[in-house]
């Protein structure tokens, strides 16, 4: 008889407990200067250095028609740090082409807009993302 007036005892001290979870923030991207107006963006938000080197799946990965030199697309994430790289993949062949001098012939971009001659690092890609709306421009090039 006591075990049976202990287990609602034990579920409503937990039920009573605080629990935090991440609360979700609203992210958009705008993705600028697309090039041509034919084959699809290629979107990945990733949340992790594992997963910025493709050892985890991104938080979001998504594949967008294109239509027109920008678009906007919206994310809601947990509050963290996160990174976007986001391919222009013309030909829809799921993968960046590049030309016979190795120089990329397909759109292409990352999160802060870094200005490097090499696929970006997580460190140089990621920003926060708080429970608030937030913004951020991926420039194409």
């Amino acid at each position: 008889m006591k075990t049976m007036l202990i287990v609602p005892a034990l579920i409503a001290a937990g039920l009573a407990l605080p629990v935090s979870f991440a609360k979700a923030g609203e992210l958009t991207v705008t993705i600028t200067d697309i090039r041509a107006s034919k084959g699809a963006l290629l979107v990945s938000v990733i949340g992790s250095e594992a997963g910025w080197k493709n050892q985890e799946k991104p938080v979001v990965a998504e594949k967008h028609v294109v239509n027109g030199a920008e678009a906007v697309l919206k994310f809601n994430l947990p509050a963290g740090s996160y990174a976007v790289q986001v391919l222009h993949d013309e030909n829809e062949n799921g993968e960046l082409d590049f030309n016979a001098m190795g120089i990329p012939t397909e759109g292409y971009g990352f999160s802060n807009n870094p200005q490097v001659m090499r696929r970006a690092e997580f460190n140089e890609a990621k920003f926060n993302v708080t429970d608030a709306a937030s913004s951020i421009v991926v420039q194409l090039r």
